[in-house]
């Protein structure tokens, strides 16, 4: 074999056609769009359009929902911070939050910050900081003669309806 001898597969390069370039092209005059009506016009988009018939995608029910005061919270079980620490990849004597996991790469996304939970088993001794964390592993950091510091990240909606309420009652009694 020699360098002049290599070749493209037959058919693996495919030139573009060019529409619209005259009739020995095979491609010239009305360019493949056929001969009038609304598709052979520029500037027309009709993807989802069946006629004035209400289209599929309307026609099929909702499903789900999608909560917009929902949290996002990059969750983190202490089973795999002990397996980093472990690693050496988390430093158990500094405090450990958001930036500290995110760097590890253990916390991805979670613009809300971070939430422990309780799956697995923490044998170090360490200092976290998140936006939440559960019972579970509130417990087990504490066990382990850790702390955990829960940042306020703003007020609940529980706390936000009592306020509301408060203020109605108020109102009310003037």
């Amino acid at each position: 074999m020699k360098l002049n001898d290599i070749r493209d597969n037959p058919g693996a390069r495919k030139e573009r056609i060019r529409v619209g370039r005259g009739i020995g092209s095979g491609k010239g005059k009305t360019g493949g769009r056929g001969q009038k009506g609304q598709k052979s016009r520029s500037g027309v988009a009709i993807k989802g359009f069946e006629g004035g018939q209400m289209p599929l995608h309307m026609r099929l029910p909702k499903r789900g929902f999608n909560n917009p005061f929902g949290k996002d919270y990059a969750e983190v079980n202490l089973g795999m911070v002990q397996k980093f620490i472990d690693a050496k990849k988390l430093d158990a004597k500094r405090d450990i939050d958001h930036a500290a996991l995110k760097a590890a790469g253990l916390a991805r996304g979670g613009k809300d910050g971070v939430r422990l939970l309780g799956k697995g088993e923490l044998k170090t001794k360490a200092k976290f900081i998140v936006a939440g964390a559960s019972k579970g592993a509130i417990e087990a950091v504490e066990k382990a003669g850790g702390s955990v510091e829960v940042i306020d990240r703003g007020e609940s909606e529980a706390e936000k309806k009592a306020k509301r309420t408060e203020a109605n009652k108020a109102k009310k009694s003037k």
